[in-house]
């Protein structure tokens, strides 16, 4: 049986008094993996064990197999974009990475080779010549992404790959992120900007107050939450019609009118879906469409953490 990329088993991490990660289980394959929570909730510090940055307290973390703290065979095998700017005053962008592939035990010949395949990969081509202190905020995500790469890791982790990108560089890095996936990389993207996420992969880790509460792809989530309300807009010509109708079905607990749809909040979808169809077939109201409008990865995410 193949191991996963990552695999955690009862980790805890604590600062001082602060428990930071609560008795944390998850494994990571290949693929994009979103992790996911509010400001606090341990996504950083998971990151610093898996990175090998942090020793764990209590539990386990192998990546590829190994432990990776203190390993520099780990440490070839993973890229990690930080979410921190940090640049070297005065260097290029292709000194940089050069530089910093050379770390990973490369001679400089190929180091620049690998550096400059990197930067093109990550629309730099034109800029890597100048010095990055003179990069816009954006670029110089794009270094760090590039960093991140340039040494071929099996496994990448991006912490916030999206900060400071205007929307046609986060269109490209979202689907640069897809790319790494489709590569067979295990590919692990902390962020909490949920549509941004939800563009790049449907599966996604969620962390609340250091713990795990949903690991999953974003619809065996949603079916897991079976016990909570759905909520459903119906399109129709006649909003009013089809809200006299929803209101005498078991399980609607909420209408709302709105123009040409009706928002409906039940804990008995499966009523309600049935019950759709015949209304426009025999009782002749304009039931143009219905759609579950909760089963975003914000939802799900909304439902988890409050």
């Amino acid at each position: 049986m193949t191991l996963p990329s990552i695999r955690v088993q009862d980790l805890s991490m604590w600062y001082g008094d602060v428990l930071a990660v609560n008795e944390v289980t998850a494994d990571f394959g290949p693929g994009v993996t979103g992790l996911l929570g509010p400001n606090g909730a341990g996504k950083s510090t998971l990151i610093k064990v898996v990175a090998g940055m942090l020793a764990p307290r209590i539990g386990t973390v192998t990546v590829m197999g190994e432990a990776p703290f203190d390993n520099p065979r780990v440490m070839r095998r993973v890229g990690l974009c930080p979410e921190q700017d940090a640049v070297y005053a005065g260097a290029t962008a292709i000194e940089t990475l050069t530089y910093l592939t050379r770390l990973h035990g490369y001679p400089k010949g190929d180091a620049s080779a690998r550096a400059r395949e990197a930067l093109v990969r990550v629309g730099l081509e034109a800029a890597m010549d100048r010095p990055v202190a003179g990069y816009s905020k954006g670029m110089r995500q794009r270094v760090r992404l590039a960093q991140a790469l340039a040494h071929g890791p099996d496994v990448v982790i991006l912490d916030e790959p999206l900060n400071g990108l205007d929307p046609v560089a986060r269109r490209d890095i979202v689907a640069l992120v897809r790319a790494l996936g489709d590569e067979g990389r295990c590919v692990v993207v902390s962020s909490h900007v949920l549509h941004e996420v939800e563009a790049m992969t449907r599966r996604v880790l969620m962390m609340a107050h250091g713990r795990v509460v949903a690991d999953g792809t974003i619809e065996e989530i949603r079916r897991d939450l079976s016990d909570r309300p759905l909520a459903i807009e119906v399109t129709t010509a006649d909003p009013r019609a089809v809200a006299r109708l929803a209101v005498e079905l078991p399980g609607v607990l909420r209408l709302e009118l709105r123009d040409r749809a009706v928002h409906v909040v039940t804990s008995k979808p499966l009523e309600l879906f049935q019950a759709l169809p015949a209304w426009r077939s025999t009782a002749g109201v304009p039931v143009d469409g219905w759609r579950p409008v909760d089963e975003s990865l914000e939802a799900v995410f909304r439902y988890l953490t409050t």
